[in-house]
């Protein structure tokens, strides 16, 4: 039972930590542009961050993402130590990024780490390889399909904007890239609220023929205590804030204005939304990276800085297999004691 209260903890350790590491994805371009403050943005984001935790509920009905990020690993060689190592090792991998100011996935390290623990306890054949492929693929498809939209919205923004002056368009984006912003924060609360909620549920079903798993057997049983607890941990990290990585996502990749910043969200909130339904856990920094990376395109492609984006890129695709291998280490220590 210590073991199972220790990993729901930490679990939510992760998740707040989650909301300040990815507090800048969407509160950078309204920052950078100067719609709102630093601390007020925060502040708007946790709220709508926690929105999600409604719409999810009462309006979509279920908790998808949950269910896939549970299924990472066969539930017959699910264990505590497994959970425990995964979600130590996603901990001090998204600490590492955020003090480097790297906006690296969240998502990933966490099922980085949990496939990384399984593999070391039990080989190749614990993990549910489609799953973890598609989880992976997505590591360029959400940038992709968020630059893809941004570019084209780019596009059909400013050709409906062609004939208005540079100042009203200004003032007019500035409005709208608080809805924007809303947006985004609520699809960043589905999504990323969520994978804790599967990790935990994983721990739940591990539990349970020890007789403390509190009649969880599958992740359909989630108990709302835990989606509640989640959605309310990742809005109070989110008000903590990200500062470090807000300079990287605000003009670190490309210079923003407040149509940019519009164009950005919206189109990094309905790429979010497609994986919802989707319900493929996807990084809301790496989509809203690829929606910004669009939006530069736009202007020119030098207006990209490259250079910046070649080093998230690489910083991406290291996170599943170095938060795997630390999780295998972890767990292998760890399984000296428990």
């Amino acid at each position: 039972m210590i073991l199972l209260v220790i990993i729901i903890v930490l679990a939510l350790l992760f998740d707040f930590i989650n909301g300040f590491h990815d507090a800048a994805n969407s509160i950078a371009t309204i920052v950078s542009t100067k719609v709102l403050s630093p601390f007020q943005a925060v502040l708007w984001a946790a709220f709508f961050n926690f929105v999600a935790f409604f719409i999810a509920k009462y309006i979509i009905g279920e908790f998808g993402i949950a269910n896939t990020v549970a299924k990472t690993v066969y539930p017959q060689f699910i264990t505590l130590p497994i959970i425990l190592s995964g979600v130590v090792a996603a901990i001090i991998w998204n600490l590492a990024t955020w003090w480097l100011g790297i906006p690296s996935s969240s998502s990933h390290t966490l099922i980085g780490g949990f496939a990384g623990a399984a593999i070391a306890a039990a080989g190749f054949g614990a993990i549910q390889s489609p799953v973890i492929i598609k989880i992976a693929s997505f590591i360029v498809l959400a940038p992709f399909i968020g630059m893809v939209i941004s570019l084209l919205f780019t596009i059909a923004v400013m050709y409906i904007c062609r004939r208005i002056s540079f100042s009203k368009t200004e003032k007019w984006f500035k409005h709208l890239q608080l809805l924007s912003s809303a947006m985004f924060s609520i699809g960043h609360g589905l999504n990323d609220s969520q994978k804790v909620m599967g990790i935990i549920a994983a721990a739940l079903i591990a539990a349970h023929p020890l007789g403390i798993g509190m009649g969880v057997q599958s992740a359909a049983d989630i108990p709302s205590w835990v989606a509640f607890s989640c959605f309310t941990v990742i809005s109070l990290g989110t008000i903590s804030g990200g500062w470090r990585i807000v300079k990287t996502m605000g003009g670190g990749i490309t210079k923003v204005t407040p149509l940019e910043g519009f164009v950005a969200e919206t189109s990094g909130a309905l790429t979010l939304y497609l994986t919802e339904i989707l319900k493929i856990p996807v990084s809301t920094t790496h989509t809203i990276t690829g929606a910004i990376i669009g939006v530069g395109a736009t202007k020119r492609l030098s207006a990209v800085r490259w250079g910046v984006t070649k080093k998230l890129m690489t910083a991406w695709l290291l996170t599943i297999p170095v938060s795997a291998l630390l999780a295998a280490g972890i767990y292998c220590i760890t399984n000296l004691f428990l």
